[in-house]
């Protein structure tokens, strides 16, 4: 599938994958060390949701729209969300529906603290070129026009030693989840106390499930798996995908419970499902 982010921004796995990113973020931010958050494929950074790639698909109603009147009543990290994407619609009236909505670069940036850096991979140089206009006052970020996984090679390990990797390809190649794994390994062989959020559709249950198959011979300590599924798993269409955690910091397994619960609720309270399943783990998590 082509998962392009302007043509299915705000939808259900952008508040999926949004959320848990918050999760994350939020657990490196209860030490004061530094951190460094890399992002592989960054996109543009803000996306138009009355704009014609969006209104393509029209997967926006399922996602922000339908859980924005819901919002005061939300999880933190869930309500966080919903705050970033009130940030890039200033001036939106109370019953009004958002018209942008922030990518994961933007989400990051604000969760940063002064001490921290964001790096930042956009292979497209129109997107990288927009997305450097959007943080040009933001010293903390540094953006690329590169390809991401090559980047995660060539820049890890980070000066902070703590941080985050984000893995959100466009999975516009067949061999996606070939290059996905191969640049976990190279980074976690150079990084092994990084935190890895890998982000993909379950489309195709069997390439997927192939992927996490190779997860698991990879042998690393701490592999969680968080689903999310608008509709059960036989339904034609794009309804599900996964973020499989490497390293997930301590304590974020009840917020993300509690978060996706609400989630499935909100967006999908018919057929909709969610799910936290462990790969791999330490001694210490048995």
């Amino acid at each position: 599938m082509n998962y392009r982010h302007a043509y299915h921004a705000g939808n259900f796995a952008d508040v999926f994958k949004h959320t848990l990113l918050i999760i994350l973020l939020a657990a490196l931010n209860r030490k004061p060390t530094p951190w460094c958050y890399f992002d592989s494929h960054a996109g543009a950074g803000l996306y138009d949701l009355q704009g014609s790639e969006a209104r393509r698909g029209g997967e926006v109603a399922g996602g922000i729209h339908r859980l924005w009147p819901l919002r005061a009543v939300a999880p933190v990290p869930v309500a966080e969300l919903c705050s970033a994407v009130a940030a890039v619609n200033p001036g939106l009236a109370t019953d009004a529906l958002p018209r942008f909505y922030p990518g994961s670069p933007l989400i990051a940036a604000g969760r940063a603290r002064p001490q921290d850096r964001l790096v930042l991979a956009e292979l497209r140089s129109d997107e990288a070129q927009v997305l450097r206009t959007r943080l040009r006052r933001d010293a903390r970020a540094a953006i690329h026009t590169r390809d991401g996984y090559e980047m995660l090679k060539a820049l890890t390990p980070p000066a902070e030693r703590r941080g985050l990797a984000l893995l959100d390809p466009a999975f516009e190649q067949p061999t996606e989840f070939v290059q996905m794994h191969q640049a976990l390994r190279a980074a976690h062989q150079r990084w092994p106390e990084g935190v890895y959020a890998l982000w993909y559709p379950r489309k195709y249950a069997p390439a997927a499930q192939r992927f996490e198959r190779e997860l698991r011979r990879v042998k690393l300590r701490r592999i969680l798996l968080a689903d999310f599924r608008m509709a059960p798993d036989d339904t034609p269409g794009f309804n599900a995908c996964t973020m499989a955690l490497v390293n997930p910091p301590w304590q974020c397994e009840q917020a993300m419970k509690i978060s996706l619960a609400f989630l499935r609720d909100a967006l999908a309270p018919q057929a909709g499902s969610y799910g936290l399943r462990w790969l791999a783990t330490s001694a210490v998590d048995k």
